[in-house]
């Protein structure tokens, strides 16, 4: 019991001794990033040493201060010619463990580590490249790296098979081949790992789909080993969650009781790993002896338990923020998220300058849209807006924006920050710039400074560049925002005469969608049909200009009778046939008779609404803003309204439809 309380002392009760102890280190850290920012800002040149050791202080404290690390990239980028492969490895280990990534050191990297590409054939070296080069890599570098990894695999150490197997998870790559040959060497290995590694590495193999069935039992004998003996609760919890996501994994009764015995000493990270374990577990019929399933459903009562008690034992807003950082899954959502929202409620007062941004984060994660809270962090904000750093400002903006919330001096919080981003906009690298926008265009803001520079020929060629080595999910989360950005500037600032260049980008997206008809909007085809008169007066999946995709497209004339589509005759039981138009400039959008109205019926899922409430969230506002532009009476129905008691029979959905085509209150 003592080992138990020695490694979980921060998290079980907060003392006066410890706080004052937390309050010194806090100001005495401070003083000290203070005076590195001094340092770096010195005429004399820095060395690259010096900027690494600060990056190395700040990832030892477990810190992300932006400013500093901004200082320390420019150093770097100063000094890139001189760098080689250990430099750079150890640069891209310390953004990725700080969180930070900055493209254009990326496209740096990149552009050197290509060039001499050959000159790197030792394991240790190699490892290196591979873990730096291969998840921004061209397809033909990609395909060499590989083939160099397969024909080294023997060579490589423990921690080198280690290292190369995550570089594969980043970069989403389950070559056969590889796989084969580091599993392989990992049975010679296996032994050498302590509990942490093997759990990471199960975690890759799982990922990355190893069929070696043989190393996984090995994993499963030694991991059930470490479970046995361990009495940390992080390790135990990390243990249990990795078990759980190994194939046809039989679950004896000694895991639930040693997930029993550690509850009380867990964080909310660790029941919520414990907790995601038990109900795969459960759902899949793996608790194999006598009444395993009645034990179960007891431990995860207890586990539930044990969170909220923790959750009611809080009384201090830094700490908590820093369990709720890593937490996730459905249990929290379904278990704890209200009393964790009124558990920040009532640590309101402790929201300061330092921690508004972590809280925005938790926020942004959850999907809450709680007022007081989103009030606070307003005030907060505006109070202390030039102690924030600008990439925080843009992380709080974010998280008003996506909530479509608008805080009680809404136009002074928008400006403030606004003013405060565009006279730093230095600090953004090119894509974050687009984002940024973008964030911006959802709220109903677009500063002249930031629009024009965006959509600037030079500026666009640099982005184009940078794409090419940030990871995929990112490239196209850029390249998606950057579209939205130029058709929300199209559509609400004409003034800026920015063309919209994204036509065939949209062309591409909607191709090589997946997008089919689903029974909701059979049923609902029908229903339309039933009102209208007929399957020609409603089009179904419509692209619209600017390529909005809608649900239903009809139109009214001014005595609000259908008018008929008789291009667009598709029989009523042929609904898999319908296709999403690209031809957008067709019959369709000709003009409509003098006070004929164009309708777009949209139906929202949860997806539109902030967690547990009717509140609209920002993309679907936007979405009707734009389409009213584009001439539609826009009706979106909320699914709380449709698939609710009410609603129950189709006589009641017809008689709904009904009032809402035909604006009857």
């Amino acid at each position: 019991m003592q080992t138990f309380q020695s490694r979980n002392w921060q998290s079980s009760s907060y003392c006066g001794h410890e706080t004052g102890f937390y309050t010194g280190f806090k100001s005495f850290r401070d003083r000290l990033l203070h005076k590195a920012e001094q340092l770096l800002e010195e005429k004399d040149e820095v060395h690259f040493n010096y900027a690494k050791r600060i990056l190395q202080f700040l990832q030892n404290v477990k810190l992300r201060y932006h400013p500093l690390v901004e200082k320390c990239n420019k150093i770097f980028l100063k000094s890139a010619s001189s760098l080689d492969i250990h430099s750079i490895s150890l640069i891209f280990g310390l953004y990725e463990q700080l969180g930070f990534d900055y493209a254009e050191f990326r496209l740096v990297a990149e552009q050197l580590l290509s060039e001499t590409i050959d000159d790197y054939d030792d394991p240790e070296t190699f490892t290196k490249l591979f873990f730096t080069l291969g998840p921004m890599a061209g397809s033909k570098v990609r395909e060499r790296l590989l083939v160099t990894a397969g024909r080294m695999a023997e060579e490589f150490s423990s921690h080198q098979v280690l290292v190369i197997l995550k570089t594969m998870v980043k970069m989403k790559c389950r070559n056969s081949h590889l796989l084969k040959k580091m599993a392989s060497v990992l049975h010679k290995h296996l032994d050498s790992y302590y509990v942490l590694q093997l759990v990471k590495l199960t975690q890759y193999l799982v990922v990355l789909r190893c069929h070696d069935l043989e190393l996984l039992a090995k994993l499963k004998m030694l991991l059930f080993g470490f479970l046995k003996s361990s009495v940390i609760p992080a390790d135990t919890a990390a243990i249990i969650r990795v078990l759980a996501m190994l194939p046809s994994f039989q679950v004896e009764e000694i895991i639930i009781n040693k997930a029993a015995a550690v509850l009380p000493q867990c964080r909310l990270h660790h029941l919520s790993c414990i907790a995601t374990a038990l109900v795969k577990w459960n759902h899949y019929d793996q608790l194999h002896w006598q009444n395993s399933s009645e034990q179960c459903v007891k431990l995860l009562q207890k586990l539930n338990d044990c969170g909220l008690q923790r959750l009611q034992k809080a009384n201090n807003l830094n700490r908590l923020l820093e369990e709720l950082t890593h937490v996730n899954g459905e249990w929290f959502g379904e278990v704890l998220s209200e009393e964790t929202m009124a558990m920040c409620q009532c640590l309101i007062d402790q929201i300061t300058r330092a921690n508004v941004l972590q809280l925005s984060f938790f926020l942004i994660k959850t999907n809450h849209c709680c007022p007081s809270l989103l009030d606070r962090i307003a005030s907060v904000t505006v109070e202390n807006i030039h102690k924030i750093h600008p990439f925080g400002i843009y992380f709080i903006l974010f998280l008003f924006s996506a909530l479509n919330y608008d805080p009680p001096a809404n136009e002074e919080f928008f400006e403030s920050c606004i003013q405060h981003l565009t006279s730093n906009l230095s600090c953004f690298e090119t894509h974050h710039l687009v984002l940024l926008g973008h964030v911006l265009a959802v709220a109903g803001y677009f500063p002249p400074v930031l629009i024009t520079r965006i959509f600037d020929v030079s500026f666009l060629s640099k982005l184009d560049a940078q794409l090419e080595v940030l990871p995929d999910a990112l490239k196209q989360r850029v390249r998606s925002r950057l579209m939205k950005l130029n058709r929300a500037v199209c559509l609400e600032c004409p003034e800026f005469h920015i063309p919209w260049f994204h036509e065939r980008y949209c062309q591409r997206v909607f191709h090589n969608s997946s997008s089919r008809i689903n029974p909701l909007r059979q049923h609902v085809h029908r229903m339309l049909t039933e009102i209208l008169g007929g399957s020609h007066y409603a089009r179904t999946s419509v692209l619209t200009p600017y390529y909005y995709e809608i649900d239903f497209e009809c139109v009214l004339d001014k005595n609000k009778k259908p008018l008929s589509y008789m291009a667009q005759n598709i029989p009523l039981d042929d609904m898999e046939g319908i296709q999403l138009r690209h031809d957008i400039k067709d019959e369709g959008r000709k003009a409509l008779p003098p006070g004929a109205q164009r309708i777009a019926l949209e139906f929202l899922g949860s997806k539109a609404f902030s967690k547990d409430s009717c509140h609209l969230k920002g993309e679907p506002a936007v979405k009707k803003r734009h389409l009213e532009m584009l001439g539609y009476r826009v009706l979106q129905i909320p699914h709380f309204e449709w698939n609710s008691m009410v609603l129950s029979t189709k006589g009641e959905q017809l008689e709904y439809l009904r009032k809402y085509l035909y604006g009857i209150q």
